[in-house]
């Protein structure tokens, strides 16, 4: 059986894990007040069990794009969903402020895998002037899950109560996985492509790049690459932003403009749609950009200034005396942060051969995970003492910051001669 442009069902796929990998990951943020009562959680609990979450994710972006890199996508991949959908059930089990903060990085553990193996994978199957728009795909996923987690989430805690509601969304993932098994390998043995888009998919740069002997460097040899701390500084400044939404999102409008579960299950969906509609319209615009005969260097920085520099709106949010007004800045937010990130993580793939794509995007995955742990134990206190609208506005700064300095250390967009004797 031949499939014609199998690469959109592969990347579907990815898509599909990465909806399912938010819904796991909003969970808590969504019950945060409902769970709270519960357990008797303050802000500063929930920062810490949150943190758990992301001290494990940083760890295992790292790692998790070592083990995508030496074992493939295919294999990673299940490793990744079976930890993550383990531990999302287990959720149910948790009695404590600990035992939740255990499952919470053990969730984190696994999430992580998603992001270097969904970027390896769009690696693998599409050509350079395409990879955009795969990688937008795919983060359009954390857009969908991120919307369609309150509504989902808060009906199913009103109807069946917190505990359970982990269990249903736990078992998802096991059902995708069935479906990976049986659709993802790698292009060059797979016995569903046709050879006319495996030609395709090995057009451009991506011939030149299978031509060259493998390149696996450590760690310490990355970090001589410029372009690399091109990628690790531009996630380190500015993956705060999103985890603010992610995590305090939800409780922010519950605390400071007093919505009941309900109200944010129906409202807060909002924020992350507009997420996605940045996160496809960044892949889309740059990839039409380079149709039309702009230098690959020229669109991704082009799209990723325009996205960068609509970040500010939260600022302006937190200020708004309308909540529907506040909602709706708070969209142009995450919709320009996804155009901006979504562009950022395809240079990886710009820069590196394939053999080194999962280890740096991994690089840059753990440095905006320690930056995101800083900045939300932080958010915890500065909440507590005075209110949700400082963290907003410092958040608002970051994006044209981290856009400075990645332009900056980048220097031009296109593959960068590796020394690989």
């Amino acid at each position: 059986m031949k499939v014609r442009g199998l690469r959109w069902l592969v990347i579907s796929l990815v898509f599909l894990a990465t909806v399912i990998n938010y819904v796991d990951r909003q969970t808590v943020s969504v019950l945060k007040t409902s769970i709270s009562h519960d357990l008797g959680l303050s802000n500063a609990h929930y920062a810490a069990i949150q943190n758990c979450f992301l001290v494990l994710y940083g760890v295992s972006q790292m790692l998790s794009g070592r083990l995508y890199d030496a074992i493939g996508t295919r294999l990673g991949f299940t490793l990744s969903i079976v930890v993550w959908s383990g531990a999302a059930i287990a959720h149910f089990f948790a009695r404590s402020v600990w035992s939740f903060g255990f499952w919470r990085g053990v969730l984190g553990l696994g999430e992580a895998g998603n992001w270097p193996g969904a970027a390896k994978a769009v690696g693998e199957w599409f050509p350079v002037r395409e990879r955009a728009l795969g990688m937008g795909i795919f983060n359009t996923g954390a857009a969908v899950g991120g919307a369609l987690s309150p509504p989902i989430i808060a009906w199913l805690a009103s109807a069946y109560g917190w505990r359970p509601t982990f269990l249903i969304t736990g078992v998802l993932g096991f059902l995708w996985l069935a479906l990976w098994l049986a659709v993802y390998h790698a292009p060059e043995r797979h016995p569903w492509i046709t050879d006319e888009e495996r030609a395709h998919i090995r057009s451009s740069d991506t011939a030149a790049a299978s031509e060259a002997p493998a390149w696996h460097p450590g760690w310490g040899e990355l970090l001589r690459y410029r372009q690399v701390w091109a990628v690790v500084v531009g996630r380190f400044v500015t993956d705060p932003i999103w985890w603010l939404y992610v995590f305090w999102l939800p409780s922010y409008f519950q605390e400071a403009r007093g919505f009941s579960l309900q109200q944010v299950g129906w409202s807060a969906w909002f924020p992350f749609l507009a997420a996605g509609v940045g996160a496809m319209g960044g892949g889309w615009a740059s990839g039409q950009l380079i149709r039309r005969g702009w230098s690959v260097d020229r669109a991704r920085k082009a799209v990723m200034t325009a996205g960068a520099l609509l970040t500010p709106a939260g600022i302006f949010a937190v200020r708004a005396e309308s909540p529907v007004t506040a909602l709706a800045l708070m969209g142009v937010v995450l919709l320009g942060f996804q155009a901006w990130i979504n562009n950022l993580q395809t240079l990886p793939s710009d820069f590196f051969p394939g053999s080194a794509v999962g280890s740096v995007f991994g690089l840059g995955g753990t440095a905006a995970a320690i930056a995101s742990v800083l900045y939300n134990w932080n958010t915890a206190r500065v909440v507590d003492a005075f209110g949700y609208t400082p963290v907003f506005v410092a958040a608002g700064v970051l994006g044209p910051l981290g856009l400075v300095l990645t332009l900056l250390l980048a220097g031009r967009i296109e593959r960068v001669p590796v020394r690989t004797a």
